[in-house]
């Protein structure tokens, strides 16, 4: 397996973690977006929308970070990771939509704006990290991990963004229950830590 990623993409981080927590064995492939890489003719025939994350197994070619934590859920028969039962899949899937969503139109906008320049608008992007992330705060009050008593791939697919929301100028510390959360996914065994960026409320 081949693992094409940028090292400050959260969605490249998702794949890194997931891939690290099974101890899976894969080759990494840098992808350099300030040179363009991702848009050259090579990379669009692996990835026809030029982004970042891809996984390549074989003559599989899988894109969309969310994607690719299912496919190696299946791939390695991780029912810990992706639980088959209806109402458990049904509640991981719930937050693969919200990392898909409110995550993305929020603490991964804001930080889009101070790590990539993007042209987006920060401060509503930073109102909407922080209805996330009192959504996050209250369910984690109830449980340890975001889809039930255990971690599945809903965390995984959170925890990179959330953990550096700093960087996009979200405060985090009123949401204790969250940092809880992240510390438990960070004492996981096979656990890759997110590069970080001085930049934000980190800066």
């Amino acid at each position: 397996m081949k693992l094409y990623y940028h090292n400050l993409s959260g969605h490249s981080h998702r794949a890194l973690l997931f891939l690290g927590l099974l101890g899976a064995d894969y080759e990494q492939a840098f992808v350099d977006l300030k040179k363009g890489e991702h848009k050259t003719e090579a990379f669009l025939q692996i990835n026809p929308f030029g982004q970042v994350p891809v996984l390549v197994d074989g003559d599989a070619a899988v894109s969309d970070s969310n994607a690719i934590l299912v496919y190696l859920a299946k791939r390695f028969d991780r029912k810990d990771w992706l639980p088959e039962s209806a109402a458990e899949s049904a509640r991981v899937q719930r937050w693969l939509s919200v990392a898909a969503g409110e995550l993305a139109h929020g603490p991964a906008a804001a930080r889009l704006v101070t790590v990539f320049g993007a042209s987006l608008d920060a401060p509503l992007a930073i109102k909407k990290a922080h209805a996330l992330l009192g959504v996050m705060n209250a369910e984690l009050a109830n449980a340890p991990w975001l889809a039930g008593d255990q971690p599945t791939i809903a965390d995984v697919a959170l925890y990179s963004y959330v953990s550096a929301a700093p960087e996009g100028n979200v405060d985090t510390s009123g949401y204790a229950n969250v940092l809880a959360w992240l510390q438990r996914i960070e004492a996981l065994p096979g656990f890759v830590a997110f590069d970080k960026t001085p930049v934000g409320l980190a800066a």
